[in-house]
């Protein structure tokens, strides 16, 4: 039996149209769509090709359906208008993410979520609401990834041939996810997890909000969840130079201009002198890239300890790739590059799932 939502997901995994897909294995149009409705199966000749043309196993077309994460249960943050195949893709290769997470869960206790619904505060209020839930005060995070992972958020890397897509998070089954772009500054790329924090506390489970006002919402949680204003205001001077800010900057461990946007929405710097802050810091570059910023980016803290304790009981990374039906390659991409050398040949089957499963804690 094979499934057809695989074929579909499969092929926007790719990036490909079904012209395209057609194009390279020879196969009609309207085949190809009765293939993915299911009102009629290939042939093994035929998806033979597929899995050859996709870069998928055959096995990976013959095992359960699959629905792919509906594009109204996303928050998307994109550095630009998004078009449809990288967005597709996205989503395809977040969907099968999501068997690896259910892997995971089926042999490790995770933290369970601790996200509250702050749909009703505005965002500056939400902000303090959810540090002082979860005990943060006004001190600097000193790891963005590693704090929502505590509190039971997933959090999984994009593959780095999706350029245009900064990040984006949904909720599954009550669990809250982030997809993260590789591809950003550290700081730019906090900013991101923070981003996500605001679409998911803010704009809850039920109901996904689209567009620049719910863009602009989870933009002013994330600034004043990174930096709140008792803190900032207690370490930057009023109307600080630009050499002030890109010091001040490492203490939040954001970006300049996210600084200089925080200063003026706070007050701290006048219109003219923000405007005056801008044009400085981007004549310094400081609008695309961080100087002497943070040295690396933020990883998953989670899937390190996952893959360290399988590799301990002698199971390789691909074994577990191969156990999803995925190359190497591939789940390396969800996970932060974390997989970076994969022993040879395939040693021992994953062992089954045991009744009584580790508890896998996450230090913040």
């Amino acid at each position: 039996m094979v499934s057809s939502s695989r074929i579909a997901i499969a092929r926007k995994r790719r990036g490909l149209t079904l012209a395209d897909l057609s194009e390279r294995v020879g196969v009609s149009l309207q085949s190809l769509s009765n293939y993915e409705t299911g009102r009629t199966e290939p042939t093994d000749e035929t998806l033979a090709k597929l899995a050859a043309a996709l870069d998928f196993p055959e096995s990976f077309f013959r095992k359960h359906e699959v629905e792919i994460i509906p594009l109204d249960a996303v928050s998307f943050r994109a550095r630009s208008k998004l078009a449809a195949a990288p967005r597709d893709a996205a989503l395809a290769a977040s969907t099968l993410a999501l068997e690896l997470n259910e892997w995971i869960e089926s042999r490790y206790k995770l933290p369970e979520s601790q996200l509250p619904t702050l749909g009703r505060l505005d965002p500056e209020s939400a902000a303090d609401v959810l540090r002082a839930r979860w005990g943060l005060g006004n001190a600097p995070i000193s790891n963005m990834v590693h704090l929502v992972e505590s509190r039971g958020v997933r959090v999984f890397s994009l593959p780095p041939e999706f350029a245009d897509v900064d990040a984006f998070s949904f909720w599954r089954n009550g669990t809250p996810f982030i997809f993260l772009s590789t591809l950003k500054s550290p700081e730019r790329g906090r900013f991101d997890v923070a981003h996500e924090l605001g679409h998911l506390v803010l704009h809850g489970e039920e109901k996904v909000l689209h567009g620049p006002p719910a863009e602009k919402e989870a933009n002013a949680f994330a600034s004043a969840f990174l930096m709140p204003q008792d803190s900032v205001r207690s370490v930057v001077p009023a109307s600080p130079m630009p050499s002030q800010i890109i010091a001040a900057k490492r203490v939040w461990k954001v970006a300049a201009m996210a600084l200089t946007y925080r200063l003026h929405d706070l007050g701290m710097l006048s219109d003219w002198h923000y405007r005056k802050a801008c044009i400085e810091l981007s004549r310094q570059g400081y609008r695309t890239m961080e100087h002497r910023g943070m040295p690396t980016r933020e990883k998953s803290q989670l899937l390190e300890k996952v893959f360290s304790m399988a590799h301990g009981k002698g199971i390789s990374a691909r074994q577990v790739a191969d156990g999803l039906d995925v190359s190497a390659q591939e789940l390396s991409s969800w996970i932060f590059g974390l997989v970076v050398t994969v022993r040879a040949g395939a040693g021992r089957a994953v062992p089954p799932v045991k009744a009584s499963r580790p508890h896998l804690s996450v230090v913040r």
